[in-house]
């Protein structure tokens, strides 16, 4: 059992960006759970045609303070090459890429002082039926065989980054009691191996939309925030529901922070709010010491999609 006290990563840096962008770029569209048709030399050359210097110039004139953006998804098809991944799973060719898109971002965005982070599920991937199998076999009811083979994935990871990526958003784990026990495998040793290679790196978990926002565990950094038709501003209500209650900068010792889509879905457009809108519900979470970060969608070329390139701008100029 593990007894000697955890220490949460210190967020200043993260609360005095105010803002930030999240982007979907996956292979398949976000939340899809139907297999797809790619093969991985299609999803090479996808990789190989992602403009990271672009990308970096587009967000430094929109005064972009860090970016997010996913590892992988659903598809079991990932934007960084993973020995560890490969050896699991055994499938070949690789659906990892050969090219380190995260790597390659890092050295676009430095100079630029955009700081990145990384999305990543906490588990195998949905729609790919051989790798699903292969990381969670042999199953109980922990499954801590799927969270053992995962945190090995994340930990070569993690530490090929090191201090070049900034923090983790992981989606899931859902089953919560699972990752709740006190031997690992666990929330802890999985925080662990996100932060093997900077333990200074940030790190949330997310358990589905939750509106209020709350903190899943003691072991996460800042809270992941979920939010998507609902604009949340408080917690909740107080016990005899006279008054509502006041978001802080901390909730439950984890540091406010709200993510939610500036267009229809995540990944998709239109542009949903007004740029005011937008805006000001930024400005009022940052009022409580908070953090707001808006998924956007990319172009196949790694590029933002121009139609939200203006409310970027405005954001930006508003905050930046």
């Amino acid at each position: 059992m593990q007894t000697n006290t955890w220490k949460r990563a210190n967020t200043d840096w993260f609360m005095k960006c105010r803002w930030g962008i999240l982007t979907h770029y996956l292979a398949d569209a976000a939340s899809n759970l139907k297999p797809i048709d790619l093969t991985p030399d299609d999803w090479n050359r996808r990789i190989d045609a992602f403009d990271v210097d672009g990308l970096a110039r587009q967000l430094a004139e929109a005064r972009v303070p860090y970016f997010f953006i996913t590892i992988g998804q659903n598809s079991g098809f990932y934007l960084s090459p993973n020995a560890a991944y490969d050896e699991i799973v055994r499938i070949s060719p690789s659906r990892c890429s050969r090219r380190d898109l995260i790597a390659d971002l890092a050295r676009a965005f430095e100079p630029h002082g955009i700081r990145l982070m990384v999305y990543l599920p906490g588990g195998a991937p949905a729609t790919d039926r051989v790798a699903k199998e292969r990381l969670e076999t042999p199953r109980d009811d922990r499954m801590t065989t799927l969270q053992r083979n995962w945190e090995r994935v994340v930990r070569e990871w993690a530490l090929r980054w090191g201090r070049r990526v900034h923090g983790w958003w992981v989606d899931g784990p859902y089953d919560a009691a699972a990752y709740r026990h006190p031997d690992a495998p666990n929330y802890r040793s999985f925080a662990e191996a996100l932060k093997a290679g900077n333990p200074d790196s940030l790190v949330a978990f997310n358990n589905g939309l939750r509106t209020p926002v709350y903190s899943m565990t003691e072991f996460e950094d800042y809270t992941a925030g979920e939010i998507e038709r609902d604009m949340s501003v408080a917690p909740g209500n107080t016990p005899d529901y006279s008054r509502l209650e006041n978001y802080s900068r901390y909730l439950n010792g984890a540091q406010l922070h709200v993510l939610t889509i500036m267009g229809e879905w995540w990944g998709k457009g239109p542009v949903r709010f007004p740029d005011e809108l937008t805006i000001g519900y930024t400005k009022f979470i940052n009022s409580k010491g908070g953090v707001v970060t808006w998924d956007l969608p990319l172009t196949r070329a790694g590029l933002i999609d121009e139609s939200f390139r203006p409310q970027l701008a405005a954001l930006g100029a508003a905050l930046g």
